[in-house]
């Protein structure tokens, strides 16, 4: 569901199979650099979240996902603040420009979790130049 949200913005098509690329599903999982989070909504998954650099002076956000019937509920909010929570330290989250509403949510994170101490920068994307840039922010999560 991620990967055919995000294709309205990225152009990416399915695979003959009708399914979309899930490497990164595979590398969250498996990598020990990574950490895989289900979102939750009682007994309903809702979303994810994958965290890579465990070990790394920065923590990203690799891929983070909520299905449209929970969004503007706030879950989205809350599992961000509980997974920086778990990983302290300097963080980073990329997002597209042309996703309006994933570039209004990340500010409103960023402030939530570190006030007016965020930063935000373009930055290419690795390898596609065909592609705008994506637009990073950095913030910094309070030890617990």
């Amino acid at each position: 569901m991620f990967r055919h949200d995000m294709s309205e913005f990225s152009g990416a098509l399915p695979n003959p199979d009708g399914t979309f690329r899930s490497d990164r599903l595979h590398v969250a999982f498996k990598q020990p650099n990574w950490a895989p989070y289900l979102l939750t909504s009682g007994a309903s998954p809702v979303g994810l979240a994958f965290v890579r650099g465990l070990t790394a002076p920065t923590r990203v956000l690799s891929s983070f996902f909520v299905v449209r019937g929970a969004r503007r509920t706030g879950i989205g909010l809350r599992a961000v603040q509980e997974v920086v929570a778990k990983h302290p330290g300097p963080w980073e989250v990329a997002f597209q420009e042309s996703n309006v509403a994933a570039g209004g949510f990340w500010r409103r994170a960023a402030t939530e979790i570190a006030g007016d101490a965020w930063t935000e920068e373009h930055r290419p994307v690795p390898g596609r130049p065909d592609l705008p840039p994506d637009t990073w922010i950095t913030f910094n999560a309070a030890q617990g």
